[in-house]
């Protein structure tokens, strides 16, 4: 269990959009840092799990940074498609990282499988793997996922990667159709759903948060408010990760 207030934290990503999303996620008054204010480079991902690369990352960047670090791994999982892209989610979009290219590889995965799966409802879901590492060597982790449906068209500009052909279940649109999370902390329908949230979607001070889908925590002197989402999985993670708070 990390002991202390964490009042600096480095986000342990070099993808704009994954950064942009957890930095939205966190108490204002953490101090943000990620890999490029350090000219840090990311490390070779070859772990098998997403959990494995979650740490790989994790690990390295707080080393590397002498900080603490919160990495994560995620990717999406077809299931026709056995799986795939899996923990390969990003590499589908080639050195550039073109998440358009990625989509597009997915339509043509699926077009050998089925040609005619448009007209069916493809299950596939959203794995994120979150992990924390200090300088002590500590590790806390956690896994959620988000279960929903390949769209027949990419729709949306929101969010990133696969944002705009996962459709989660109970939803008509995908996430790249719902409204980003910005600015920080505002409410909106993607975070009901999105796996980041469920992990990283902590500790603002009452009252904020007026939504179903959000409950109270009290702990000593801290309000901590986390987003259901769809799963609790980060609940036991972040009773041990004590975020700062303006008392």
């Amino acid at each position: 269990m990390l002991k202390n207030k964490i009042i600096k934290l480095l986000v342990g990503t070099n993808n704009k959009g994954k950064l942009r999303e957890i930095k939205d996620l966190l108490p204002k008054n953490v101090e943000i840092y990620s890999p490029q204010d350090f000219k840090i480079k990311s490390p070779p991902e070859n772990g098998k799990t997403f959990k494995e690369n979650s740490l790989i990352k994790a690990k390295f960047f707080s080393k590397k940074s002498k900080m603490i670090c919160l990495s994560d791994d995620s990717g999406l999982e077809i299931d026709v498609l056995d799986g795939d892209p899996g923990i390969y989610s990003a590499r589908w979009g080639g050195k550039k990282g073109d998440f358009k290219k990625a989509m597009n590889r997915v339509f043509k995965e699926l077009d050998k499988k089925d040609k005619n799966w448009r007209e069916k409802k493809i299950k596939a879901r959203f794995i994120c793997a979150l992990t924390i590492y200090n300088k002590n060597k500590e590790i806390i982790n956690s896994i959620g996922k988000v279960e929903g449906f390949i769209s027949p068209v990419i729709k949306g500009k929101n969010g990133f990667g696969y944002d705009p052909i996962f459709i989660p279940i109970g939803k008509k649109i995908t996430f790249g159709e719902m409204t980003t999370f910005w600015p920080r902390l505002q409410f909106n329908p993607k975070t009901q759903f999105d796996i980041r949230c469920e992990k990283c979607q902590i500790l603002v001070p009452s009252p904020i948060w007026q939504a179903s889908s959000i409950i109270a925590v009290s702990w000593a002197k801290y309000a901590i408010f986390i987003s259901l989402c769809i799963y609790q999985s980060y609940n036991d993670l972040i009773q041990k990760v004590p975020l700062s708070i303006n008392l």
